[in-house]
């Protein structure tokens, strides 16, 4: 099961696509969004979130 971004939570500060392994974020119309198809549950993004907003979906 891939990770997802809360988007009520997320503050759009950029670390989980700047330390995601997979490049498995991109930053589409000011949302942060995690493709389910490229993330490999690394966890990466759920360590580096200043505010818990990414968790397994």
């Amino acid at each position: 099961m891939a990770y997802t971004i809360d988007q009520d939570e997320c503050i759009q500060c950029g670390s989980c696509e700047a330390d995601c392994p997979e490049s498995a974020i991109s930053e589409i119309d000011g949302q942060y969004i995690i493709d389910p198809e490229k993330c490999t549950e690394c966890a990466t993004c759920a360590d580096v979130c200043p505010v818990d907003a990414c968790s397994p979906a």
